[in-house]
């Protein structure tokens, strides 16, 4: 049945990456008692807690960890240095008692070298299970196509046994399945319905579109690009049509259970692409990842452009959402970092992400201001990384434990952690945001807690005020009852915004700098990346 509260409409989620969050039993890998521990500073009910509504957990399934859970050994199962599954069952009470949705992470386009699937598979050409992935011959002793994998090299591995080519768009530890085959749909779609039934709140779905093949293996048209990857144009090995038919038979399978939600992760900054896994009936995704507006410039026109684009495209489809951060890029702190401005970006950064009319995602960690850390060469873990980010030396460095205290090793754990914490973590925690009623911290929680008592910001209507001066983003998010004004300077400069007539008096909500100033409408001065959001009274 479909939902008719859509909480994730007015929900702030929490991308939490369960290896790097608390570690419990000190083997320097964080674990789901670590979660359950931490959970009250998540949310427990009141403005002293951070006060999201909902968790995206990544992987926590049993995998040999070659893409540190993207490479899934069984769909049904907890991975062991995580915890076991009366630990899930007792994370997800727990949070739901909290009023904290969790939504697991599912990867349906790929599985483990080493999951059952694909050890039958690939026993013999004669396998049930043979079709179940996406074997195919050479053409005269040479690899199918011309066909990539995204974390370097060809996408094919010959299996010497059985005498062919197997296809894996990532690592070659993680084999592409056959969604043509209806017993791989049947399969995937029955271990999401396993998790549905112990009562998880939905799914953010691993590249969706990436899903689905061309039957004939047709090469990839060559274009401009800084990896060989990235130098062709990727029409045949993903965003193929028949995925978006595996985003509806997902949605289906969602819509039987009450107040699920689905949120999909179409790899493309192409948002004319990616909205179309809305579905064309509200039958698809309810929620469509926008990498095109994490790619923004710190310039007001940029954001305004990716914003205005993702609000035109989704007018009709569905409900926008935002990210800035994320387990696999660079922080967004560290990308948008300035100097002495560095801090007070950041909070302009989170003013503008939780005030926009869509669903925003904040990933662990960026409410207290945690940095890229510079990883060693020998300290490196994601050797994915090292092939696809070559510029920044891999994902590890935004996957570092969370800086929870000025303790060894950041109070994460007891042990030296499998990543190593930045060290500037005596100066960049928890226990120290806690104390300074100005960090970046407070101004996250402030910012959570206003968007839920004011119901412009959370479900209200958008339009940018178009007379903001240059370098400012200005606009409304309006409810029958009440109008919200959001300006943001995004420069160095000092900028004066000036209100047309119909609005008489103004109270100021939120301010990033902490000021609290007296407000005329025909002047209101913004400082230096300043940010204020304005409840306006008509005359």
């Amino acid at each position: 049945m479909k939902s008719k509260a859509e909480w994730w409409k007015s929900a702030v989620a929490y991308q939490l990456y369960p290896r790097s969050f608390y570690d419990t039993n000190n083997d320097g890998i964080g674990d789901i008692k670590g979660i359950i521990e931490k959970l009250d500073y998540l949310n427990d009910g009141t403005e002293n807690s951070l006060g999201i509504d909902a968790i995206w957990l990544n992987p926590v399934y049993p995998s040999p960890q070659y893409d540190f859970g993207y490479d899934i050994m069984d769909y049904e199962g907890i991975d062991p240095q995580y915890g076991t599954m009366a630990d899930f069952d007792k994370l997800l009470a727990e949070a739901h008692k909290r009023g904290i949705r969790i939504l697991m992470d599912i990867v349906p386009s790929v599985t483990s070298h080493l999951h059952p699937w694909f050890i039958e598979s690939r026993s013999s050409k004669d396998s049930p299970k043979r079709d179940w992935y996406l074997w195919v011959d050479g053409k005269q002793g040479k690899y199918p196509n011309k066909w990539l994998g995204m974390f370097g090299g060809r996408a094919w591995d010959w299996d010497g046994k059985t005498r062919q080519y197997y296809y894996h768009n990532s690592l070659p530890e993680q084999p592409d399945l056959n969604w043509k085959n209806p017993e791989v749909a049947k399969a995937v779609l029955g271990a999401m319905e396993f998790w549905l039934k112990k009562g998880v709140d939905g799914f953010r779905v691993d590249v969706l579109n990436f899903s689905h093949k061309d039957s004939e293996l047709r090469n990839n048209p060559y274009c401009l690009g800084i990896r060989p990857y990235d130098m062709q144009k990727h029409i045949y090995d993903r965003n193929r049509p028949e995925a978006l038919e595996v985003g509806k038979a997902m949605r289906a399978l969602a819509d039987k259970y009450e107040d699920k939600m689905l949120v999909g992760e179409i790899f493309i900054n192409d948002v004319d692409e990616a909205v179309k896994y809305y579905g064309e009936n509200n039958d698809g995704m309810h929620l469509v990842f926008n990498f095109a507006f994490m790619h923004s410039k710190f310039k007001a026109s940029s954001f305004k452009k990716n914003i205005q684009n993702w609000l035109d495209v989704t007018k009709d489809k569905g409900w926008p959402s935002y990210f800035l951060s994320n387990h696999d890029i660079p922080r967004h702190i560290s990308r948008y970092a300035k100097g002495k401005w560095t801090l007070a970006r950041a909070k302009l950064a989170i003013a503008l992400l939780l005030t926009l009319k869509g669903t925003p995602f904040i990933y662990m960690g960026e409410e207290i201001g945690m940095l890229d850390v510079k990883i060693k060469k020998h300290q490196l873990m994601d050797s994915v990384g090292k092939h696809y980010f070559p510029f920044h030396r891999g994902r590890d460095r935004a996957r570092t434990p969370i800086q929870w205290t000025s303790e060894e090793y950041a109070g994460f754990s007891k042990q030296e952690p499998w990543l190593p914490v930045h060290k500037d973590y005596k100066e960049i925690n928890v226990e120290q945001a806690e104390r300074d009623p100005n960090s970046l911290l407070h101004t996250y929680r402030k910012l959570i807690w206003l968007r839920k008592k004011t119901e412009a910001l959370g479900l209200g209507e958008f339009a940018f005020y178009e007379k903001a001066p240059k370098n400012v983003l200005a606009y409304f998010r309006t409810t029958e009852q009440e109008t919200v004004l959001v300006a943001l300077n995004m420069g160095k400069q000092k900028r004066i915004l000036s209100l047309d007539a119909d609005y008489q008096r103004a109270q100021v909500l939120f301010s990033t700098s902490g000021d609290k100033q007296s407000i005329d409408l025909n002047k209101i001065e913004l400082s230096a990346y300043q940010g204020l959001i304005l409840s306006l009274q008509k005359a």
